[in-house]
């Protein structure tokens, strides 16, 4: 996310900060996800948010770095090609495409390269990705445009259809938090929703129950569940035996989501484990490898001297 002046062209704020800027700034200021569905939506922008994140690690034009970029493996070759180039228009000097969720195994600190099956399930902001690995490659995968982001907007749709109350993106992410689950928790915590009445335009308070969202979540999560189970049986009869004793790796934000693992357990008759680190695999797995192609790279050149 990132907040833009229109007028001016300055970019106010980016990331946490432009988010809680949503649907409360004037006119003039913007907040904008350049990125959506795991793919470009706003070029420029994108470029400028790259700029800022390289800038914030002390990059400079005289210092241009090579970068690792995490993309969904659901986008196309036209959207990863317009990743390469928005990077290095942004200041990097070589920018590699690394597929999220062999980053996410890696990060979890999983045996990719060994002759096992490893399987991660990463559920983001814009797409589900399932993938089971083995030798250091992905053996089966499936890839869906719908993660937490949509799962927002179900609840948004919910209490606007059933209750004529219109909220924003932030509160309806905050009910998804509070009270969401994509499997009966029992408990009974009820969340109160204040929005703006749709007949009179005037301040309005609901009460939502659990079961309420969980189900506005439904066909979101029923359709997430299926793209796991459609990869589980892809995968050679071999690797599938050795995921009964490893079981499945859950990571991202979406997954997060209670009950979500329950869920999958329940579809696909495996064990389903939450990491420890949801939110920060696919990046840690990134930095693993920068670290291990420098290792390669110091180790070649020191051999070829």
């Amino acid at each position: 996310m990132i907040a833009l002046d229109t007028r001016s062209g300055e970019v106010l704020a980016m990331g946490h900060e432009a988010w809680s800027m949503i649907g409360r700034t004037p006119g003039y200021i913007r907040a904008v996800r350049p990125l959506r569905k795991g793919a470009i939506t706003d070029f420029e922008v994108t470029q400028r948010m790259i700029r800022l994140l390289l800038h914030r690690v002390g990059v400079s034009r005289f210092n241009r770095p090579r970068v690792i970029i995490c993309v969904p493996s659901a986008i196309t070759e036209v959207e990863r090609r317009a990743v390469i180039d928005a990077a290095r228009r942004a200041g990097a000097a070589d920018a590699q495409l690394l597929d999220q969720p062999m980053a996410a195994a890696i990060g979890a600190g999983l045996a990719v390269n060994e002759p096992l099956g490893n399987m991660v399930i990463d559920v983001g902001g814009g797409t589900s990705e399932s993938a089971v690995i083995s030798l250091g490659g992905i053996v089966s995968l499936r890839a869906i445009r719908l993660g937490s982001f949509e799962l927002d907007a179900a609840v948004q749709l919910y209490v606007k259809r059933e209750y004529g109350l219109a909220i924003g993106e932030r509160t309806a992410e905050d009910i998804k938090i509070a009270i969401g689950s994509a499997w009966p928790t029992g408990e009974e915590i009820k969340a109160e929703v204040r929005g703006r009445d749709m007949v009179n335009g005037l301040p309005k308070t609901v009460i939502l129950s659990p079961d309420e969202i969980r189900g506005a979540l439904a066909d979101s999560v029923t359709a997430i569940c299926e793209s796991v189970v459609s990869c589980l049986g892809d995968a050679p009869p071999e690797l599938a035996q050795d995921l009964i004793g490893q079981g499945i790796h859950l990571v991202g934000g979406g997954g997060m989501l209670r009950g979500l693992s329950r869920r999958l357990e329940d579809e696909t008759k495996v064990p389903v484990h939450l990491v420890q680190m949801p939110l920060e695999c696919v990046v840690l797995g990134a930095g693993h490898c920068i670290e291990e192609y420098d290792a390669l790279r110091s180790l070649f050149m020191g051999a070829h001297d």
